[in-house]
């Protein structure tokens, strides 16, 4: 049974954004996420589906913006090693800004609003990894600053965590996500393909 969301009660509109015109974030899509002590669970199906958004919105001429988290030299975040790196899957090209954060929200203590201010679009894209941590908080930040944001659900992942009073799925995890995303933050859709 549904509920009643948060944007509901606010009036807040529910039409999910249209790539033509909008900001693209492409979250730590780093290597970090696809082996060893940080491996998510169903990163390949999300990076496939992240290869898909970001050929669609190149398609379309939308603004793209690859944020990445670094977190120093010997880390799995090392940004300067091929570990921290984004995947080639989803790698910039020319004239694609990239974002270094050090923090779940990318707004914080970086040009990541100042990039969004500069492409004119009050639509954002966001997807990456992880739905519960980066792809989350970045939402709320993009929410907090005035935007519209909509998630791409099938492009993101997380992995399984402890909460102190019982073991979480990484499927459990990454819905319930997506579900505070939904019920204030933003939009989410399954794939690229719903995107207008």
């Amino acid at each position: 049974m549904g509920r009643t969301t948060l944007r509901e009660l606010n009036g807040f509109d529910q039409t999910p954004a249209s790539l033509a015109n909008s900001t693209v974030i492409l979250v730590d899509y780093q290597n970090t996420y696809t082996a060893g002590v940080m491996e998510l669970e169903g990163w390949k199906e999300a990076l496939s589906a992240a290869a898909d958004l970001l050929s669609r919105a190149r398609t379309t001429g939308a603004t793209i913006i690859h944020v990445i988290n670094d977190g120093g030299p010997g880390t799995p975040y090392d940004i300067t090693d091929s570990v921290g790196q984004i995947h080639a899957a989803v790698a910039p090209v020319d004239g694609e800004a990239i974002i270094v954060k050090t923090a779940p929200n990318a707004y914080v203590g970086t040009a990541l609003g100042e990039q969004i201010q500069r492409a004119g679009h009050d639509d954002v894209v966001i997807a990456g990894f992880m739905t519960n941590m980066c792809v989350q908080f970045t939402t709320e930040g993009t929410f907090l600053a005035g935007r519209k944001p909509t998630v791409v659900a099938d492009a993101c992942a997380t992995r399984p965590l402890e909460s102190g009073i019982a073991p979480v799925s990484a499927e459990q995890l990454h819905n319930a996500a997506l579900a505070t995303i939904g019920d204030l933050y933003g939009i989410v859709v399954r794939t690229a393909a719903d995107l207008g």
